[in-house]
C-alpha cells in the first residue's frame, strides 16, 4: 500500500476491485482472486499488522467470499475485530462476519458474550450493529442468552434500536414460534409506534402471524384501515415516499394483511370497501411502483367479500393492463385475470381477444401464462379456438416438460367440452401425433376409457358413433410411419375392442392392419402385445358370432413368431389366441363376452363357491383350515421359538439366543426318592428296544426345588443321519455276562452319571401353552391322534404317540429298576401320566424291584426270583411281570411297581385289548438277547432289530 485511493482505501485494493471488474472470464476472474487469496494469507499471518489494515483485508477477504472462493482462513480475524472497542472496526467486524458464518458455524459461541455485551451499550449504533448480527447469527439454542435484552429494547428511545429489536423478535419467530409465542402483545403496541419504521416493521410479524390464526386478529381490521388511509392521504413523512408515491411498500404489506382479514368475512369487507376503492381511483398508474400498489388492490378486491363496483374497477385496471406495451404489465393484467374470474367469469369474457393476442407476444413467459388463464377459461363455446391455440404452441416449443403438461391439459379440456365426436377423436390424434411418448400413459388409459364408457348418458347411437369415428380415424392413422408407441397401444385397443362392432370392416381387414402394424414395429414389445390380444378379440366375436374364422398367413407367422418369444408374456399371449380358436362359440363367448370392458368384476375374497367342495372334503376326513394367525404359534410345527419368532415376519434376526430356562416346579407335599424317576416317552426309530442303566432322564431331588431336567442318552436325533450316544459302563455289585465271542460287558443296575449328547436346538427352547386346535393340528401333520386329556406338554422335547411297544418296554425298565435290590411298596394312588411333569405327589419311596431278575425267573423256573439280592426284604409272591409290560404298553403310562396278587394281575391282563404284538414274546426276546450278550446300546442296532424281528 505505498498509496492511498480514494475512499480512504489503499491503491492496492482498488486495483483490485478494478481488476475483477476489467476481467473478460470466469478463468481470469478465478487467477486474480486466487493470486489474492495468496496475498492475503500471507499478509494476516504477519504478527506485526494494525487494526485499519486488518479491517482493509477483511474487505478484501468479503470480495473474495462473494466470487465464490474460500475465506475460512480469516474468518477467526473478523470474529476477534467485533471484540474491539473502535465503533468502526467492530461495526466492520459485524458485517464481515455476519457474511462469512451462518448460525451453525462453530465459531457462533465466539461471538455471543459479545453480543450480549453490545446489547447492553449505551451507544445506539453499537446496539444496532448486535442486532443485526443477532438476526443473522443467533439460532434456537442461542435465543434465550440474548432474548431478554431483546424484549427491553423495544422500549428503547431511539427508533432505529426499536425497529431492529422488532426485526430481531420476527427472526425469533421464525426460528423457534415457541420461544416469542408469549411477546405477541409486543407486537400489537409497536404497530401504534410513533415512528413509521417501527410500525412498518411490525407489520412482517403480524403478517406470519395472521396468516396462521386470522380469528385472533381481527380486532385489528379498524387500525389496519386507518393506517391504510393515513399512508395513502401522504401523512408520512417525505422521506418514505418512492416515485411520488406515498409509502408504497407499506400500502402493499396491509393490502396483504387485509386480504387475509377479509376474506370470507362479509363485515371486515365492508370496512375495507371505502380505502379500497379511493386507492384504485388515485392512484398513479405511470410508474412501476404504482402498478404494483393497483395490482395487489386487484388481488385483495378478489380475495375478501365481492362488491360490484371494486370488481368493475380492477376490470377496467386490467384492461389498462393488458393493452399495456410492456411485457410486465401484461403480464400482471393476465395473471389478475385468473384471479377476477373465479369471482366473475362474465366480466373476463369481454377480454378474451386480448387474452388471445398476448398468445402472439413473443415473451415465452408472458405465452405461458397466458394458456394457464386459457386453461381457466375454457368453456363449451371457446374450447376449439383455446384448444387448437394450445396444441400449435405444443408442436412449436421443444421444451419436453411444458409440452406434457400441455398435452394433458388439451386432452382433459376435450373430455369435458368436446362439441362433437369427431373433432374429439381429431384432436386426440393430433395430441398423441405430436407430443408423442411425451404423453402421459395416464392420458392413454383416460382416452380409452372414455371411448368405451362413451358419453355417459344412456344414448347408445352416440356411443357407437363415438366409437366408430375413432375406428375410422384410427385405420387411417395406423400405417403412418414413426408413430408414438402409446398412440399404436391405444390404436390396437380401440380396433380390437370396436373395429367390427358396427359391421363395416371385416374381420380379416381389420387383423390384418393389426399384423401391419406389430410388424412394422417388431423391437417394440408392449404394441405387439395389444395387437395379439386385439388379434384374440376379434377372432373371439367373431367365433361367438357363428362365423368361420380364417387367420391370415402374416397372423399366422406373427402368432408362430411370438410362440417362440423370448418374452413370457408374448408367448402367454400366442398360446391363448392359439387355445381360443379351437374353443367352440359358447365357451368363447363366455371367455371374451362383447363390450364388457366397463363391466364391473365382483371378486369374492371368501372364496364362497368352494364351500360345497370343502364341506365334502371335511366330511370324508380331511383336516379342517387353520388361518395363519393361529398356526403361526404351534410349536409342533416350528423349529423357533414363538416369542421370539413371527411367522408373518420373515427377516433376519441378529439378537442373541437365551439360555434355556426350565420351569420350577413348587414344593411337593412328599418328597420323591432319588431312585424314583419320571422317563418322558421318547420318539422309537428302531423296533429295538434299548436297555440303559436305569438313570434319572428328568429327576425331583431330595429339596423339592431343584429344576427338571431331561435326559436324552440313547435318544435318537429327529433331523440328521441316525446316531446314538454311548456311555462308559461301570462295574458294581450288578450281574456280569458274557458275549458269544468271550467279550465281557458289565451293566450298572444301580446308578450311573448320564451324560447328554445331541441335543437339537429346539429340544432346550420352552414354548408357551398349546391350545387343544393346535395339538390337533399337529398330530395330524405328524401322523398321530391327539390325546385331549393331556395336561401339558413339555415344550423343550418333541413328543409324538409312538404305535410300537418296544418304547414302552424301555420306558418301563427304566422306571422299575433304580437299585439292585429295592421293592416299591404299592400305593393307591392312580398312575401318573408320564407327559404330565407339573408337580409330583408320592406319598412313599422304597427300594425298587430289579426287573431283569423278574425276567429271568420268569423263563428260568429253577431261578429263585423271590430272594433279592440286597435289602434282605422278601417277597413271597413275586409280581407278573408281563402284566406290567402290557400295562405300560397299551395305556403309555408310567406307574409304580405294586405287589398285586397274581389272580388280580392276570385278571387284569386278560381285559386289556390284544392290540399290537404279542408282550410275552417280546419279553422273551429280551431275556433271550440279554442271555446272549447283545444289548441294544452296542455299535450294531441292525443286529437287535434281526433279533426282533
Amino acid at each position: 500500500m505505498s498509496s492511498q485511493g480514494g475512499f480512504g482505501q489503499s491503491k492496492e485494493f482498488l486495483d483490485l476491485i478494478k481488476s475483477i471488474g476489467e476481467a473478460r472470464s470466469k478463468a481470469e476472474e478465478d487467477r486474480i482472486v486466487l493470486r489474492e487469496i495468496d496475498t492475503l494469507k500471507a499478509r494476516l499471518s504477519s504478527p506485526n499488522i494494525t487494526k485499519f489494515k486488518l479491517k482493509e483485508y477483511l474487505m478484501r477477504l468479503i470480495y473474495v467470499e462473494m466470487l465464490g472462493h474460500d475465506a475460512s482462513f480469516g474468518y477467526i480475524h473478523a470474529v476477534k475485530m467485533t471484540h474491539d472497542e473502535s465503533l468502526l472496526l467492530k461495526r466492520t467486524g459485524y458485517l464481515a462476519v455476519t457474511l462469512f458464518l451462518n448460525e451453525d458455524h462453530d465459531l457462533i459461541i465466539l461471538i455471543v458474550n459479545t453480543i450480549q455485551k453490545d446489547l447492553r451499550s449505551d451507544n445506539y449504533l453499537v446496539v444496532c450493529a448486535a442486532l443485526n448480527a443477532v438476526c443473522r447469527l443467533i439460532n434456537e439454542e442461542t435465543i434465550p442468552a440474548v432474548l431478554p435484552q431483546v424484549v427491553e429494547l423495544l422500549g428503547h428511545q431511539k427508533e432505529a434500536v426499536r425497529k431492529k429489536a422488532v426485526m430481531a423478535l420476527h427472526r425469533f419467530y421464525q426460528r423457534a414460534p415457541g420461544s416469542v409465542s408469549h411477546l405477541i402483545s409486543n407486537f400489537r403496541k409497536r404497530l401504534c409506534d410513533n415512528d413509521p419504521g417501527v410500525m412498518a416493521a411490525t407489520l412482517c410479524p403480524l403478517f406470519d402471524l395472521i396468516t396462521i390464526d386470522v380469528n385472533s386478529f381481527k380486532d385489528l381490521v379498524v387500525s389496519f384501515v386507518n393506517i391504510l388511509k393515513q399512508v395513502a392521504e401522504r401523512r408520512l413523512p417525505k422521506s418514505y415516499d418512492y416515485h411520488q408515491m406515498p409509502a408504497p411498500f407499506i400500502q402493499i404489506k396491509l393490502l396483504k394483511i387485509l386480504s387475509l382479514l377479509g376474506n370470507g368475512d362479509k363485515k371486515s369487507s365492508e370496512q375495507m370497501y371505502t380505502i379500497l376503492g379511493d386507492i384504485m381511483r388515485k392512484c398513479d398508474s405511470a410508474s412501476n411502483i404504482g402498478n404494483a400498489v393497483l395490482y395487489e388492490c386487484i388481488c385483495c378486491v378478489c380475495s375478501i367479500h365481492p362488491n360490484p363496483k371494486l370488481l368493475e374497477s380492477a376490470a377496467d385496471t386490467i384492461s389498462k393492463f393488458l393493452k399495456g406495451d410492456s411485457h410486465n404489465l401484461k403480464y400482471l393484467g393476465i395473471d389478475a385475470l385468473g384471479l377476477l374470474i373465479r369471482i366473475s367469469p362474465e366480466i373476463a369474457e369481454q377480454h378474451q381477444l386480448a387474452v388471445i393476442d398476448c398468445l402472439e407476444d413473443p415473451d415465452d413467459t408472458l405465452k405461458r401464462k397466458t394458456f394457464d388463464l386459457l386453461y381457466k377459461m375454457t368453456k363449451s363455446s371457446n374450447v376449439e379456438v383455446i384448444v387448437d391455440r394450445m396444441i400449435d404452441y405444443m408442436i412449436s416449443i421443444n421444451d419436453h416438460h411444458y409440452k406434457t403438461e400441455i398435452a394433458s391439459r388439451c386432452v382433459e379440456l376435450a373430455e369435458q367440452f368436446a362439441p362433437s365426436n369427431q373433432w374429439f377423436i381429431q384432436t386426440m390424434n393430433k395430441v398423441f401425433e405430436h407430443a408423442g411418448d411425451l404423453v402421459n400413459t395416464k392420458v392413454a388409459h383416460n382416452l380409452m376409457r372414455l371411448i368405451a364408457e362413451g358419453f355417459g348418458e344412456d344414448d347408445n347411437t352416440a356411443d357407437s358413433q363415438l366409437r366408430s369415428s375413432a375406428v375410422e380415424s384410427y385405420l387411417r392413422i395406423i400405417g403412418e410411419p414413426k408413430l408414438p408407441s402409446t398412440f399404436l397401444q391405444v390404436i390396437c385397443w380401440v380396433l380390437g375392442e370396436y373395429g367390427t362392432a358396427d359391421g363395416k370392416y371385416s374381420a380379416s381387414y381389420i387383423t390384418g392392419k393389426l399384423c401391419d402394424a406389430a410388424e412394422a414395429h417388431s423391437t417394440d414389445d408392449t404394441v405387439k402385445a395389444y395387437a395379439v390380444t386385439a388379434l384374440m378379440k376379434i377372432y373371439s366375436f367373431e367365433i361367438a358370432a357363428g362365423r368361420k374364422v380364417d387367420m391370415l398367413p402374416e397372423c399366422q407367422s406373427l402368432v408362430e413368431e411370438l410362440l417362440a418369444s423370448h418374452s413370457t408374456d408374448l408367448q402367454q399371449r400366442a398360446y391363448e389366441l392359439q387355445a381360443i380358436i379351437c374353443l367352440d362359440a359358447h365357451a368363447v363367448e363366455n371367455i371374451m363376452p362383447m363390450d364388457a370392458n366397463c363391466e364391473d368384476i365382483e371378486i369374492d375374497k371368501n372364496l364362497s363357491f368352494l364351500d360345497a367342495y370343502v364341506q365334502e372334503s371335511l366330511e370324508k376326513g380331511a383336516q379342517p383350515y387353520i388361518p395363519e394367525d393361529e398356526r403361526s404359534g404351534l410349536s409342533n410345527i416350528s423349529n423357533f421359538r414363538s416369542q421370539d419368532h413371527e411367522s408373518s415376519i420373515h427377516a433376519l434376526r441378529f439378537e442373541a439366543y437365551e439360555l434355556p430356562k426350565f420351569p420350577v416346579p413348587p414344593k411337593a407335599p412328599s418328597i420323591l426318592s432319588s431312585s424314583v424317576e419320571l422317563v418322558p416317552v421318547p420318539e422309537p426309530s428302531y423296533v429295538a428296544d434299548v436297555h440303559q442303566p436305569a438313570t434319572s432322564a428328568l429327576t425331583v431331588s431330595n429339596s423339592g426345588s431343584s429344576e427338571l431336567k431331561l435326559r436324552l442318552d440313547g435318544v435318537q436325533k429327529k433331523w440328521g443321519r441316525p446316531a446314538f450316544s454311548s456311555t462308559t459302563p461301570s462295574t458294581s455289585s450288578g450281574d456280569t455276562f458274557e458275549s458269544n465271542n468271550g467279550t465281557t460287558r458289565h451293566e450298572s443296575i444301580s446308578s450311573t452319571k448320564s451324560k447328554v449328547h445331541d441335543v437339537s436346538y429346539d429340544s432346550r427352547k420352552l414354548q408357551p401353552e398349546i391350545s387343544t386346535e393346535k395339538q390337533k393340528l399337529a398330530a395330524s401333520l405328524f401322523g398321530g391322534a391327539s390325546k385331549s386329556d393331556r395336561k401339558q406338554s413339555y415344550t423343550g422335547q418333541k413328543v409324538s404317540k409312538t404305535n410300537s411297544h418296544g418304547a414302552d418296554k424301555s420306558n418301563l425298565a427304566k422306571v422299575a429298576s433304580s437299585s439292585d435290590n429295592a421293592a416299591v411298596i404299592p400305593t393307591s394312588q392312580p398312575p401318573p401320566d408320564l407327559l404330565d411333569l407339573g408337580e409330583p405327589s408320592v406319598t412313599s419311596s422304597a427300594p425298587s424291584v430289579d426287573p431283569f431278575k423278574q425276567l429271568e425267573g420268569l423263563l428260568d423256573p429253577t431261578q429263585d426270583t423271590t430272594k433279592l439280592s440286597s435289602g434282605g426284604v422278601g417277597v413271597p409272591n413275586a409280581p407278573d411281570i408281563m402284566s406290567l409290560y402290557a400295562d405300560m404298553s397299551l395305556s403309555g403310562q408310567s406307574t409304580t411297581v405294586a405287589n398285586p396278587p397274581p389272580n388280580a394281575i392276570k385278571t387284569h391282563l386278560a381285559k386289556q385289548p390284544s392290540k399290537g404284538p404279542n408282550v410275552q414274546e417280546f419279553l422273551e426276546k429280551d431275556a433271550l438277547v440279554r442271555q446272549v450278550g447283545v444289548t441294544p446300546s452296542g455299535q450294531n442296532p441292525n443286529l437287535f432289530k434281526d433279533l426282533l424281528g
